[in-house]
């Protein structure tokens, strides 16, 4: 037998009717939004402890409020609470059981406060604790990012533009490159948080209350830097929201260049590391095969963050002050993109940490497409005083030269290289080999050995002494 549609009792007094079915589904948000069950206690029970401090409602009053609200968090804790679809959210689900528990005075609860401000604190809470979250667990793949870095800090490798081979560079430098792009995904959720971290608590549905509330003592209590100071804004803005989304979407965008480095190094063109079996998958129909499918999967993870991002951005584009049931529209989305960016980050951990890199393959390959020319070029300018644009006119003839021969610039003869250039001398051999190259390049944040060395332990230096 088909459940009785009813009218939500909680705000129903004016109405004649029950719900319509599809009303009903349109409206409900309590399949996604429990999740901020114990945001929404925590924010109560600080509006009740006010109430009470600030006599509008008697102490006693507030101190039954109060146990009924961690009776409840007790059941969401053990799983037994009864979620009621017909009560539409989280907020109240909660209030509903709270009367049941403890009676009418549970209905003085509300008592200067909206929904609308009710559930902006919610989300501000939720968004401040999972910023925090994400920036943990960045901190962490740096931790091991900067540990294989000082590990492998001469491990000789190709480096890339236009996914040509390029220039020899080391793996820790290569690596350590991730951790920078990092720490400024980190920098991003930080400068966040503070612009998330401001009570909308007291703001009501959008002009305040003639209560007497202490909104200071709410914010304080909650853990915010300070109320905030327009109640339309406070209720009606979800920039708290695109903020982070938008510093999420950048952090996947590195993610997700990480994980494409990932799927190329153990593919048998590079070859260039290996994955442990722990981290791949097979194939239904080719045995052979080891697919990188969570370096894939992370990648993959990409659009669904950047995608949330933009249908916020739709959403809130043409909005009008102050609250709008459009913007429901936000938790489902940005539930899903925090979620796939803290999944992506404990991927990409275990990847940092399990992969080994090949040195043989690694060094092999850095030696190809005369990776050296460059400090060809630069010698020639150095040490006989040629005109850079000269110097890589000869450098490129010297490269064509080899090409034809089917032989490195380090198989070169010395009397081939005086062809090029009368001056040339047995000097030049010094910058011919990969090895050699990374090893002069001294600049600050070059990748030679010594500086990589130096960079790496500078920064598990830094990260062992971040806050936890």
């Amino acid at each position: 037998m088909a459940r009785k549609i009813q009218k939500n009792k909680m705000w129903g007094g004016r109405f004649n009717t029950d719900q319509d079915k599809i009303m009903l589904e349109m409206n409900s948000s309590i399949e996604f939004d429990s999740r901020l069950y114990l945001e929404d206690i925590i924010a109560s029970i600080a509006h009740a402890k006010m109430l009470g401090k600030k006599k509008i409602i008697s102490s006693v009053e507030s101190q039954k409020i109060i146990s009924g609200l961690k009776k409840i968090k007790i059941e969401f804790e053990k799983g037994i609470f009864n979620l009621d679809p017909l009560l539409e959210d989280i907020h109240m689900n909660i209030e509903a059981n709270l009367q049941k528990k403890i009676g009418n005075v549970a209905k003085k609860l509300h008592t200067g406060r909206s929904r609308n401000d009710q559930v902006a604190t919610d989300m501000r809470l939720y968004m401040r604790k999972q910023c925090q979250e994400i920036i943990k667990k960045i901190t962490m793949i740096q931790k091991e990012l900067s540990k294989k870095a000082n590990k492998y800090y001469d491990f000789i490798m190709p480096g890339f533009t236009h996914m040509q081979i390029a220039q020899p560079v080391t793996f820790g430098h290569h690596l350590l490159a991730y951790v920078e792009m990092l720490e400024r995904d980190k920098n991003r959720f930080h400068d966040a948080l503070k612009r998330i971290n401001q009570s909308p608590l007291g703001a009501a549905a959008l002009a305040g209350t003639t209560f007497p509330i202490d909104r200071e003592m709410t914010s304080k209590a909650l853990g915010f830097t300070n109320p905030m100071a327009n109640s339309i804004d406070a209720v009606s803005s979800r920039d708290f929201i695109i903020e982070p989304l938008a510093a999420a979407s950048i952090l996947a965008s590195h993610l997700s260049r990480f994980s494409e480095e990932i799927i190329l190094w153990v593919s048998e063109g590079f070859d260039f590391i290996e994955l442990p079996d722990s981290l791949a998958t097979g194939s239904s129909i080719m045995p052979q095969k080891k697919n990188p499918d969570i370096a894939e999967l992370v990648r993959g993870k990409n659009g669904r963050v950047i995608g949330a991002l933009m249908s916020i951005l739709v959403v809130m584009k043409g909005l009008p002050l102050a609250y709008s049931k459009d913007l429901q529209e936000d938790k489902e989305l940005t539930f899903d993109a925090i979620d796939n960016i803290l999944n992506s980050l404990e991927a990409i951990n275990a990847i940092i940490k399990k992969l080994k890199p090949k040195k043989e393959n690694l060094s092999s390959a850095a030696q190809k497409s005369y990776s050296t020319a460059t400090d060809l070029a630069d010698w020639l300018v150095s040490n006989l005083n040629i005109p850079f644009r000269e110097a890589h006119k000869i450098t490129g003839n010297i490269v064509r030269y080899c090409e034809k021969k089917k032989i490195k610039l380090s198989e070169l003869t010395i009397k081939e290289l005086k062809s090029f250039n009368k001056k040339i001398n047995d000097d030049i051999f010094n910058v011919l080999d990969a090895e050699q190259s990374v090893n002069q390049k001294k600049s600050f944040g070059s990748t030679s050995p010594l500086m990589v060395k130096k960079s790496a332990a500078k920064w598990i230096k830094k990260l062992q002494n971040e806050k936890k």
